[in-house]
């Protein structure tokens, strides 16, 4: 790698990384949108030529398909429509294989455990609590395999023009994982962790223990045996300051998990009614009432934003000179909570609202974010930006599907309004915004 290598951004050379947060599959489909809209609304802003890339977890796929130069238009059509060239596509299913030779090891196991626990149990050598840990050993350590999303990831990666190695991209990439055996953070890419394959470090990062199991990986880090790696995000949300430390000027973070307000909203024109938001097909007062899952959803967000947050002011202390955007989904959107990811048309759906509401959000701080795009050599594009047909997908054949599509599409963006009148309409909502930001920062 070359940390010296400066990408073409503005006219004034500064240097701009991306920082991309974890999720899932969802995730990487929220990234991809995100970064289309972005790309789009700010010209001379190439989102696979930067000065730096982190990703953790699903942002690792995305970030290393950027450093390998793949735009975020080829990764939409790779990852999302599926219709891109047969050697970029990444199918969702992927993520989703059964883990069967990692059943098959743990079952083979189960009769020796047996045997073990009831015999430390009838000596009164162990309590029944202790009998039943030990069959726990019996589990699989992942529900599904990470083998077949890696060697994908290595066929794409070794394509002409690209490179499934570290040490030869032409712009810095890192990838984070955890040591399971530590609970430390593994800096894939950097000086000593940079021999091992970028598709292996990718599905190490993206190894959600429990779902996926952990990855071994051998001769890294000083390490002389061989270690297990899970997910990046059990340490942190962004890895960001691998960046920071790069000397970048300006930091895009994406983050595409957020905990959801499912608290009650005002109708307008409703004086004095309060309406809940409507999550699936019913409404749901409080999300305690959606189940266990809903809880565990919520509890995940809520502990890997609240790090997020403190890491970000950490930044300002440690790092005054770099300016740090971050862009993720609105709190109070209930589609990106809720979204089956086991259901491809529903990805459609999810990466045009993604698209969408990063447009609105760039709208919305219009004000605030143009004087700091400035600094950098970078401009928001008004017209782009105010066009109200811009759409990242293209509908697909067919009634029902075009009127999927066009549902999601009305979920993702106000009704546009035509003329002076909502341009006027709409710079007015962004002072708005701008006004109350600034009250809420006042002491």
């Amino acid at each position: 790698m070359h940390p010296d290598r400066r990408g073409r951004i503005g006219h004034r050379g500064a240097r701009v990384g991306l920082a991309l947060a974890g999720g899932g599959p969802l995730g990487a489909i929220y990234e991809i949108g995100a970064l289309v809209a972005l790309e789009e609304a700010l010209p001379g802003l190439e989102v696979n030529e930067l000065d730096g890339y982190v990703g953790v977890s699903a942002g690792a796929l995305v970030a290393a398909a950027l450093a390998n130069g793949m735009t975020p238009r080829q990764l939409c059509d790779a990852f999302i429509e599926g219709d891109g060239p047969r050697a970029d596509r990444i199918r969702p299913s992927l993520f989703y294989r059964p883990a069967l030779s990692e059943y098959a090891s743990r079952l083979s196991r189960a009769p020796v455990l047996l045997a073990q626990a009831a015999a430390g149990y009838a000596f009164g050598r162990r309590s029944w609590l202790a009998a039943l840990e030990r069959l726990g050993q019996a589990l699989p350590a992942g529900l599904f395999t990470n083998a077949p999303l890696q060697a994908r990831l290595r066929e794409v990666f070794s394509a002409p023009g690209r490179s499934d190695d570290f040490r030869t991209l032409k712009r810095p990439l890192v990838v984070v994982a955890t040591d399971l055996d530590s609970g430390a953070a593994a800096p894939f890419g950097k000086p000593g962790w940079d021999t091992v394959p970028i598709s292996q470090a990718v599905a190490a990062s993206a190894a959600l223990p429990g779902l996926f199991p952990p990855v071994p990986i051998a001769g890294l880090g000083g390490h002389a045996g061989r270690r297990w790696y899970v997910d990046g995000a059990l340490k942190k949300t962004l890895h960001a300051r691998v960046l920071l430390d790069m000397g970048m000027d300006l930091v895009l973070c994406l983050n595409p998990l957020v905990p959801f307000h499912a608290t009650p909203v005002v109708v307008p024109g409703q004086a004095g009614h309060r309406h809940h938001r409507v999550l699936g097909r019913g409404r749901i007062p409080q999300l305690v009432r959606g189940g266990l899952p809903l809880v565990l959803s919520q509890t995940f967000r809520t502990l890997i934003h609240s790090r997020l947050e403190l890491g970000l002011k950490g930044y300002e202390t440690s790092h005054p000179a770099t300016d740090i955007v971050l862009f993720e989904p609105d709190q109070a959107d209930p589609e990106l909570f809720l979204a089956n990811l086991f259901s491809y048309a529903q990805r459609r759906a999810v990466a045009e609202h993604a698209y969408q509401r990063t447009r609105a959000d760039l709208r919305s701080r219009r004000g605030s974010l143009a004087p700091l795009l400035a600094r950098h050599g970078l401009a928001l594009d008004d017209a782009v930006l105010d066009d109200a047909g811009r759409r990242l997908l293209r509908p697909r054949h067919g009634a029902a599907a075009r009127g999927a599509w066009a549902a999601a599409v009305a979920r993702a963006a106000p009704l546009a309004l035509a003329g002076d009148a909502a341009r006027a309409l709409r710079r007015l909502d962004e002072v708005l915004v701008d006004l109350e930001r600034m009250v809420v920062r006042a002491p």
